[in-house]
């Protein structure tokens, strides 16, 4: 059974954050509001946490969960040469809806599944978020939804959706955004979109150079015949907001973008 905290309350507040940092310290799951959705997180730099974690959501290696950080430092150290546009773009939108996909630092000792030597890195503007980021140090979360299932926007709906697979459920309240991140690919010589989101390309391109979204990208994530959100084998795990990204981190193969990258 999970352990549930309001965090409106104060004093459940804190002991929730203790009782999640203890328990991803552990090796466990826990649930934690994010500025989109809510998001479902564990430690990075352990293995078999990842490994559960991408169980709990019945999903494969080839869809490896992004990363979250609780400042801009603990992201650098993740990511190998960051380009002047990228540092940028994080000046400018994070913390944000701005996940980054970059070559991954060599010298990291994870295993998020199959990334093809990249990851996907945001910062979030959720201040429950950013205090448990802060203390466990990077997180790989998605959202907390079974794989093709809506995201949920609640603790009850992630609650329901994982049960006992979850340790610690943070209740932040209900999320107050359906949009997803954006997603801009920086693996290439020019940053390039991979999904729109709640930054606009306009808004980027205010920034850096970003090119469009590419037209495969663009139809890989396409509202199935009935009308739902993109299943997990498209860009976004249900247009999943906490930041997933399109498959194996999905990056274009051309000399000119990105390579192939996908994922949440």
């Amino acid at each position: 059974m999970s352990d549930r905290y309001d965090c409106s309350d104060p004093e459940q507040r804190a002991a929730g954050l203790k009782a999640a940092v203890d328990a991803v310290r552990r090796g466990e799951l826990v649930v934690l509001p994010t500025d989109t959705v809510y998001g479902l997180g564990a430690d990075a730099f352990t293995p078999a946490a990842v490994a559960g974690l991408l169980a709990a959501k019945q999903r494969g290696r080839d869809m490896p969960p992004p990363v979250l950080v609780g400042t801009v430092r603990a992201a650098t150290a993740l990511i190998e040469d960051l380009s002047d546009a990228g540092r940028d773009l994080i000046q400018e939108f994070w913390p944000g809806g701005l996940t980054l996909v970059c070559r991954a630092r060599r010298m990291l000792s994870w295993d998020l599944g199959e990334t093809k030597d990249t990851v996907a890195v945001r910062m979030p503007m959720h201040p429950v978020a950013l205090d448990l980021l802060r203390e466990t140090g990077p997180l790989a979360v998605s959202s907390a939804n079974i794989s093709g299932s809506p995201a949920a926007n609640t603790a009850d709906e992630a609650a329901a959706q994982l049960g006992d697979t979850v340790s610690v459920v943070l209740d932040g309240g209900p999320a107050t955004s359906g949009a997803p991140s954006t997603i801009v690919d920086l693996t290439g010589l020019v940053p390039r979109l991979l999904r729109a989101g709640v930054i606009s390309i306009e808004q980027l391109r205010s920034v850096a150079h970003v090119a469009p979204i590419a037209p495969a990208a663009k139809s890989s994530a396409s509202p199935a015949p009935d009308g739902s959100a993109p299943d997990s084998s498209a860009p976004a795990d249900s247009a999943d907001p906490v930041s997933d990204v399109p498959a194996a981190h999905e990056v274009s193969g051309d000399a000119s973008a990105p390579g192939a990258r996908g994922e949440s």
